[in-house]
């Protein structure tokens, strides 16, 4: 009997631990290296396979772009394999836009697996990820199902062994186009890069200062500047928990806030009507990991 739909599929938000622009490649593309951590912060996800081939989405909060990067994979996926399916996709939609959480990417990625199993195409996770890179250079980690160091433009990944800990994520109201701090003067482009080579477990110890909180992101001194708001939501980390540090180009911020099995502190109580705060944990494997063969 062939597969009918799939329920409450998760699409987690990710935090970059750091963030360092390394570089600048001929065609405009700016070369980092990151750690990018799973959390505990998703979107879900309902998929109702069709049988006219439609690609249809339904929100189930508030309105999303009419061609968001869910519609955009399932398109993607239809055409490269040739499937005569359709689908019906449902989104709760939880973790904010314009954050540098990557929800839109994680929703992409997602799609990806769910419709693969939904479908019943079996494509290995290597084509799926290559499909994911054409939609957005984060996709392709989502797929991945693990907590990785990524280099070039997003595509090279290597696991990592991140410790679990909790995070305190605070998302000022403002929501940041990556593109407006690439174009900053303050955004610095020459930070020396981190060699590692060798198996997983040898990429986890050379980076362990920066798994443990040392580096930091080359592109929060520029959304500061022109997001006071991104100060702020920093200051206020700062002051409650001793450490805040932005994710990805912005706008949320984030704080380590322990190991055991509560976190050290609470999220600050002071925190403007607009914004939104979450204590989350990091995740060991991507909920969906086992959705595709290696």
């Amino acid at each position: 009997m062939s597969l009918q739909a799939l329920c409450d599929v998760a699409a987690p938000a990710k935090l970059n631990l750091f963030l360092h622009i390394v570089g600048r490649r001929a065609d405009g593309y700016h070369l980092l290296q990151s750690v990018f951590v799973l959390i505990d912060w998703c979107d879900r996800l309902h998929f109702e396979r069709r049988d006219d081939g439609l690609l249809v989405r339904h929100d189930l909060g508030a309105k999303l772009p009419d061609d968001d990067l869910c519609l955009r994979a399932a398109r993607a996926l239809q055409a490269a394999s040739g499937c005569t399916f359709g689908v019906d996709i449902s989104i709760d939609k939880q973790v904010p836009w314009g954050a540098g959480l990557g929800g839109g990417s994680s929703d992409a990625a997602s799609t990806l697996l769910a419709l693969n199993r939904l479908w019943g195409l079996h494509w290995p996770r290597a084509r799926l990820r290559a499909l994911g890179l054409t939609l957005g250079a984060d996709v392709p980690f989502f797929i991945g199902g693990q907590n990785a160091f990524v280099e070039g433009i997003g595509e090279r990944l290597t696991p990592v062994q991140v410790p679990p800990q909790w995070l305190a994520v605070l998302k000022p109201e403002v929501a940041i186009e990556t593109r407006t701090l690439f174009a900053s003067p303050l955004l610095v482009r020459n930070t020396e890069a981190v060699i590692v080579e060798g198996f997983p477990a040898d990429v986890s110890e050379r980076l362990g200062p920066l798994l443990k909180g040392a580096g930091r992101n080359d592109m929060q001194p520029a959304a500061e500047a022109s997001y006071a708001e991104v100060a702020q939501a920093a200051s206020l980390l700062q002051s409650r928990f001793g450490n805040s540090r932005m994710t990805g180009s912005g706008s949320a911020v984030f704080a380590r806030v322990g190991t055991k099995s509560e976190p050290l502190a609470e999220m600050p109580s002071a925190i403007p009507a607009a914004w939104v705060g979450r204590m989350c944990r990091s995740l060991e494997v991507h909920p969906l990991a086992g959705w595709a063969e290696d």
